[in-house]
């Protein structure tokens, strides 16, 4: 079923500076809290993606409403889709990225498989799939639009915040987003230390204060 959008409520201005980091550092940031299934990966070499969840559920073989979605979604929205992990028919394709980019629609993450890879990687589109399949789909059966959605085994909610590039995707809460925000750049700027410390001859035992030493013999 159809459902009103969820309206965008994490600030653009937030969300172009978590565009900045990395799936990495916001999956540390957030308590280890998040992390997608990784065998859902970028669909196409250099894809990422930053934004607020639009989720969507089809039923296995059918994407009905992943078109609804699209009709639906807000510029800047990411779709996030449960198919039913359904991997030998691409749920998305040519049409649907050209559909999707018309309505600003910032990129797609699906547990299951797409096809027209090569055309949709020439239109810039970010896309993170568990497969590629030439398979068609059935448009008939409803779905659910705007609800939760189990996506490579983290819950996520309509607002909350998907972040993608060539590690893999995470998922941060939207009431957390602006707090993990603030501890990913911090512990980026911590990180930059320990690289400029190695630079100078330091180790990373010393920098992180890791204990070397061999364990004693009874």
């Amino acid at each position: 079923m159809g459902e009103p959008a969820t309206r965008i409520r994490i600030p653009r201005e937030l969300i172009q500076s978590l565009s900045a980091l990395d799936a990495a550092t916001l999956y540390e940031a957030a308590g280890q809290r998040g992390m997608v299934d990784p065998g859902i990966r970028p669909a196409w070499r250099g894809a990422r993606v930053c934004g607020p969840a639009m989720t969507v559920e089809c039923p296995s073989g059918d994407n009905l409403m992943l078109h609804q979605a699209v009709t639906l979604a807000e510029p800047g929205h990411v779709i996030v889709a449960a198919v039913g992990a359904e991997l030998r028919a691409g749920a998305w394709g040519e049409i649907l990225t050209v559909a999707a980019q018309a309505r600003g629609v910032a990129g797609l993450v699906i547990d299951g498989a797409v096809r027209d890879i090569g055309a949709i990687e020439e239109l810039g589109f970010p896309i993170f799939s568990r497969g590629l399949a030439i398979g068609s789909c059935t448009k008939e059966r409803a779905g659910w639009v705007n609800r939760p959605i189990d996506l490579g085994g983290v819950c996520v909610r309509p607002g909350d915040l998907i972040f993608g590039d060539a590690d893999g995707v995470v998922v941060i809460a939207e009431e957390r987003v602006e707090a993990v925000c603030t501890e990913a750049f911090k512990r980026r700027e911590r990180e930059r230390a320990i690289i400029e410390g190695l630079r100078q001859g330091k180790t990373t035992l010393e920098l992180l204060g890791l204990d070397g030493a061999p364990p004693e013999d009874d």
